[in-house]
């Protein structure tokens, strides 16, 4: 069994128009998204052996935020690939995983990780949450797959059972959606 768990980027800034989109940093509610989903984390005592995430500064500031507030480092890795990526794409990355570690955690975007989810976990009911991503997988979302494989390499699709799903709103109303009158 190997445990894989997908952290979505928090909300970012859309002010600077002119900003590529790799370049776009969080804006104040995303930055209290990745604190409030490192609290989290931290609550549920999980560790993880390797963390591999997107580059692009959303992300990367993603990451920072929720270190601080799990109150853990961690030696990153950066990969390019998972920037924008296919399921498809991440799925080989998985596969490609080095060594023998029991847990990874995969910092990235959408729609590769909410795709990610509908891939590795089978719609046959035996998995909950997966109704719930149907529904939306916002930004700063944590959510933990098991996945009945032993090494990285057999990961195939529907190998996988959804665990834990958290959404910032299930956490604080206010990182929820803006709703507009």
């Amino acid at each position: 069994m190997k445990t894989l768990a997908l952290f979505r980027h928090a909300k970012s800034d859309w002010s600077d128009a002119r900003a590529r989109d790799f370049d776009r940093p969080l804006n104040e509610r995303g930055q209290r998204g990745a604190r409030a989903m490192g609290e989290y984390i931290r609550s549920t005592a999980r560790r993880f052996d390797r963390m591999i995430a997107s580059p692009a500064v959303r992300a990367a500031e993603t990451v920072e935020e929720a270190s601080k507030a799990w109150g853990c480092t961690f030696k990153v890795e950066w990969d390019r690939r998972i920037y924008l990526a296919s399921s498809a794409t991440l799925i080989d990355l998985v596969k490609e995983i080095s060594g023998d570690p029991a847990s990874i955690l995969m910092v990235g975007h959408n729609p590769g990780l909410e795709d990610l989810i509908f891939d590795l976990v089978p719609d046959d009911g035996s998995s909950p949450l997966r109704d719930v991503v149907e529904q939306k997988f916002p930004t700063a979302t944590f959510a933990v797959m098991e996945l009945a494989v032993d090494r990285w390499s057999d990961v195939t699709e529907g190998c996988g059972k959804l665990v834990e799903l958290m959404r910032p709103r299930d956490l604080d109303a206010s990182l929820g959606p803006v709703l507009v009158d």
